[in-house]
């Protein structure tokens, strides 16, 4: 059992961080739920009427876009709701121009794509990092919103999330992860390195924000200190963002069994039935 000082500081309370008392598990889960169903509205929605949808995740790390994405997609089809999240581009989509290898993911008729990270990465860990030329950087961001604006203009609705947390919560997170085995996986050099380069990476989100916040594609900044509330927080207003309507469901009709057939036993005879051990 957690201990109530695990508690305190996993909620935030809000004497020492000025924010609303703690929201409790309980209470984050029946209006998650809530959520959740308007997501498989939208989600019938966007089938319904052959939309394209995206949705760029950004943020610092730790700042929870994984976690964000999950309780998106949990009770989604991932037919519909695909999560995509790149890893280090290939030698040979080094060779590519720049949006290729994301492009390749973007929408059909009938889908949305939640980029965890995305196209940014190039002003973000790719120019901190000096993954990219001074050139390349400057360009990026000369480049970008007219791209999202085309998009836009072709019909796809595009959203885009950057979340952020403080200098001392992401530290609190990345010890936690080096604690528990469970998140041993989202560790790694790069990663931490963010700790250390905390204000070079300030100043680049800072510059990509205002060189790429557009009237066509706006950046929304989400204070995620406290994840439960940036969460619910998150999922509302993307589902603000998208003007989608309630479709009608058509539901089946459970039918009635067939009869048993003579001579065919229940169960499924070969094979080996794994032991109950719980």
């Amino acid at each position: 059992m957690a201990k109530k000082s695990d508690k305190k500081r996993e909620g935030h309370d809000s004497e020492s961080a000025g924010t609303p008392s703690i929201l409790t598990r309980k209470e984050f889960e029946k209006e998650l739920y809530k959520l959740q169903v308007e997501l498989t509205r939208l989600q019938a929605w966007v089938v319904a009427q052959r939309a394209r949808v995206i949705v760029v995740f950004e943020g610092r790390d730790t700042a929870g876009k994984g976690g964000v994405i999950k309780r998106i997609t949990e009770r989604c089809s991932p037919r519909v709701f695909r999560h995509v999240a790149l890893p280090a581009p290939s030698d040979r989509e080094k060779s590519q121009l720049y949006i290729q290898r994301y492009m390749a993911h973007f929408p059909a008729a009938g889908e949305i794509i939640l980029f965890d990270r995305s196209w940014y990465n190039r002003a973000g860990v790719e120019r901190v990092m000096g993954f990219c030329t001074d050139d390349q950087y400057e360009r990026f961001l000369k480049l970008a919103p007219a791209v999202e604006r085309e998009l836009v203009d072709n019909g796809i609705i595009l959203v885009k999330y950057f979340l952020d947390v403080s200098q001392d919560e992401q530290r609190r997170r990345f010890e936690a992860r080096i604690e528990d085995p469970l998140k041993h996986w989202k560790l790694s050099p790069m990663d931490v390195e963010s700790v250390r380069r905390w204000w070079d990476y300030t100043r680049a989100y800072q510059r990509m924000l205002d060189a790429t916040d557009s009237p066509a594609a706006p950046w929304h900044i989400v204070p995620a200190d406290d994840k439960r509330r940036a969460r619910l927080n998150l999922i509302r207003h993307m589902l603000d963002q998208i003007p989608y309507d309630r479709v009608k469901a058509d539901l089946p009709k459970i039918p009635k069994a067939q009869a048993q057939p003579k001579g065919i036993d229940a169960g499924l005879g070969a094979g080996s039935v794994v032991p109950s051990r719980y």
